[in-house]
Order: C-alpha cells, then sequence, then structure tokens
C-alpha cells in the first residue's frame, strides 16, 4: 500500500480547525517558528575520575561535567532550525528549573553555515531591554529585543550564549538532534565559529525563537514522548515528524503560513511525572504560552502504558488516560486551541511491553478514533504497523528498539497527515 494513501480520520467541524480571519492589512504579532521543552538535566552517573580531582576546577569539558556544573565562562552555541520565516526574531530563554539566578553575559543570534560555522553577514547580537545581556531568574522567561534578519523557512539557525561565571547545573532540552557547540573558555558568541569544542546534542536554558509573521500566521505545537522529540532518527537531518511535517507545510502555498513547534520530551508521561514533568503538568507551559498557537497534537501515553504495565504498583488504565485527554482537550479549547488526536504506535518488542499494557493502548486508540472529542485526528497506528500484526510497527520502519520509528517511519507519520486539517477544506 503506497503511504500517501494511508486514511487519515478528520473529525466534524473541520471547518473550524481553519486559518483565523485576517486582520488588518499590515498587521503583524509573533509567532513561534522553533520551541523545545524544558526540564532539569539529570547528572551522568559518577564514574572513577581519569584525572586528580583538581583537575575538574575551571571551565566544564566533559559532558558529564556539563550536566553536573553547567558553564563557567563558556559559550554555547546552539542549532535550530525554523519552521516559518520572517524579517524580525527575537529569541526567548527560560531558566524554568532553575533554582538560582543564571547571568548570561552576551547573546547573538545567526544563520548557520556548517557545524559551529555562521555565515558571517547574518550574525546580529541580542539585547534584552536594550542591554547585551540578561540575568534569568529562577522560573523566568525573557524575551530578547527584535533584531532585523531575514530568515527564509526551515533555515537552520545558531543561538549562542556566554556564561560569565558559574550556571550551576541547566534547565535543558536533552534530544536537541543537533550539535551544541561548547568552547572552552571565553566569550565567542560574534566568532565565526567554536574552534575546538566539546560537543553536545542537548539545548540549554533555551526555549524558542519567534519571527514577527502575517497576522494570519499561526503555530501547530506538536506534544508528546521521544516519538514526537524524533528519538532514533538520524542527527543533524531535520527528520522527526514535526521536522518533516514543518517542511510539507511550508512547501504548500496554502500552509506555508503554520509554523511547528515540537514540545516533546523523551521519555515523558502523562499521568506521572518522569523525564521532565508529566504532559497535565506541563501542558500550559510548554503549549497554551506559544506565541500564535492555533493547534496541537496529542500523542502521548505509550509511557505511561509500557512503564506501568511492567511494574502492577503503578499500572494505568485507558480510563485514566482518556481522563487525562479529556481535561487537556478541554484547558486547548478554553484558550481557542484546536486539538488533533493521535493515535498510539505500535510497540510489541519492546523492552517494556506487556499483553495488558497493549489491551490499555488498543482501548485508547479506540477512543482516540471515535469518541468525537477531538478536533480531528490523525491515524498514527494506521500509518506504522505492521500488515501482519498490528501490534508491531512495519519492519522497514523498526531501527531495532521496535518502539521508535526510524527516519522512514516518521516521513509516513508527516506524510499521514491530511493538510486540509489546517485550511478548513477537504
Amino acid at each position: 500500500m503506497t503511504l500517501r494513501w494511508i486514511p487519515v480520520l478528520v473529525l466534524a467541524q473541520l471547518g473550524n480547525l481553519g486559518l483565523m480571519e485576517a486582520q488588518p492589512k499590515g498587521q503583524e504579532r509573533w509567532v513561534a517558528t522553533w520551541a523545545t521543552a524544558q526540564m532539569l538535566v539529570r547528572p551522568a552517573p559518577a564514574r572513577p575520575p581519569a584525572a586528580p580531582v583538581t583537575a575538574l576546577a575551571g571551565p566544564a569539558t566533559t559532558v558529564q561535567q556539563i550536566g553536573t556544573r553547567g558553564f563557567d565562562n563558556q559559550t554555547v552555541r546552539m542549532i535550530v532550525r525554523t519552521s516559518i520565516g520572517g524579517k524580525r526574531l527575537r529569541v526567548r530563554l527560560s531558566n524554568a528549573f532553575g533554582s538560582a539566578p543564571v547571568v548570561v553575559g552576551t547573546a547573538h543570534l545567526a544563520i548557520r553555515a556548517k557545524d559551529s560555522a555562521i555565515v558571517p553577514d547574518s550574525d546580529r547580537s541580542l539585547n534584552f531591554n536594550g542591554k547585551p545581556g540578561c540575568t534569568l531568574a529562577p522560573g523566568v522567561v525573557l524575551f530578547s529585543d527584535p533584531v532585523e534578519l531575514t530568515v527564509p523557512p526551515v533555515t537552520e539557525l545558531a543561538v549562542s550564549l556566554y556564561f560569565p561565571g558559574e550556571t550551576g547545573s541547566p534547565t535543558t532540552h536533552a534530544t536537541a538532534l543537533h550539535n551544541t557547540y561548547i568552547s572552552k573558555e571565553g566569550d565567542l558568541t560574534a566568532k565565526a565559529e567554536i574552534p575546538e569544542p566539546v560537543t553536545t546534542q542537548s539545548y540549554y536554558w533555551l526555549a524558542g525563537v519567534d519571527v514577527a509573521a502575517a497576522a494570519k500566521a499561526a503555530v501547530l505545537v506538536t506534544f508528546g514522548d521521544s516519538i514526537t522529540d524524533g528519538a532514533r532518527s538520524t542527527p543533524e537531518t531535520n527528520h522527526s515528524w514535526p521536522a518533516l511535517l514543518a517542511e510539507r507545510l511550508a512547501a504548500n502555498k496554502k500552509t506555508a503560513t503554520i509554523g511547528v513547534a515540537n514540545l516533546g520530551i523523551g521519555g515523558n508521561r502523562v499521568l506521572r511525572d518522569g523525564s521532565g514533568a508529566s504532559a497535565l503538568a506541563r501542558f500550559d507551559r510548554d503549549v497554551l504560552s506559544q506565541p500564535g498557537v492555533q493547534w496541537v497534537t496529542l500523542m502521548e501515553g505509550i509511557n505511561d502504558i509500557g512503564r506501568e504495565a511492567a511494574d502492577q504498583a503503578e499500572a494505568v488504565t485507558a480510563d485514566e488516560l482518556i481522563g487525562a485527554y479529556k481535561q487537556l482537550i478541554g484547558q486547548a479549547h478554553a484558550h481557542g486551541v484546536q486539538v488533533i488526536g493521535c493515535t498510539l504506535t505500535p510497540y510489541e518488542g519492546a523492552n517494556y511491553y506487556r499483553e495488558n499494557g497493549e489491551a490499555v493502548r488498543e482501548a485508547v486508540n479506540s477512543w482516540i478514533r471515535t469518541s468525537g472529542a477531538f478536533d480531528a485526528v490523525v491515524d498514527f497506528e494506521a500509518a506504522t504497523r505492521n500488515a501482519g500484526n498490528a501490534k508491531r510497527l512495519r519492519a522497514e520502519f523498526d531501527p531495532g528498539d521496535h518502539l521508535h520509528p526510524n527516519d522512514a517511519g516518521y516521513q509516513a507519520m508527516a506524510d499521514a497527515f491530511d493538510l486540509s486539517i489546517f485550511t478548513g477544506k477537504r
């Protein structure tokens, strides 16, 4: 069966999902072109030191030290990719999970060239309330002052932050799927590239990038766990399903003003904290606060089912997950945000697969498809399941862990969207 014909169920009242009515000509508004979900970094397990303890003094120079101590007199250059383009941008920084203030000495934004290198003429220094730096108090979100920079859709940007003093453990996102380049020392935010950097694949204190967009522009927030985050996709290729969907939207004239903000967290659960705060705990911050949000996809629950099916002390029922979905739908609708339900993909063969968990997944998927609670439904299970065994991923989509799709599987998920969901026309 050709992937483009995989069925997508779009529920009644589809017309309500269309773009908002045009505002007066020439009016602009801030819209997220990229965002990520934040969490407190988990330090790596302690290991026997390879050098005397005194060698740990000074800037953090290994991934383990960064996780434990953060940064000190170091520059961090992080790579993001826009969804929609614009000519004025701002950056959002957040100390959502920090317990102490963090000083950012200087900050820059540029178009990425390759690796840590930037396109020199694109480099812009960022101010915060007119000053070249800021202090991120615990829990605070700060917006940079706008900068003029013409950025096309689906373009990679480099955000460089200099931390002049000790930061402590960072507020982070652990699955950047792009290299982050960390200097040995000093303020290199304006440099064309970072020499001999330490690299990680995490974001630090970076919450989002917004563009001043046309009044009709809007954002789809993709909310979920590691399958939305893009786990097991190829790094540096933008092959998570939200990134691939952003390309589809950008390439279609009718949807080119719709951005995508990926707020997935690997290991996240709906009902309980785990890897990051639970979906119920983070929905307001990660979804409803996004500038320009008009739609949200909801695809989360497999970690609740898998982890708790294997541990009966934390068993979860379909009714409990459905109750949580109903609450999230209600919260979104109260803010004028439309909710697209996404069925949970197959996972037989995964480490935490259990038959009792599979029964919960099937019941949840049946409710997603038939309840009418969502404004639209995209059937990810149908897009990825094995024709001979619906409990398993298709072999050509399975990277070997039987849980996360590979690049081809994520492409099938992105292709499963009928773009008329976003235009109000069948």
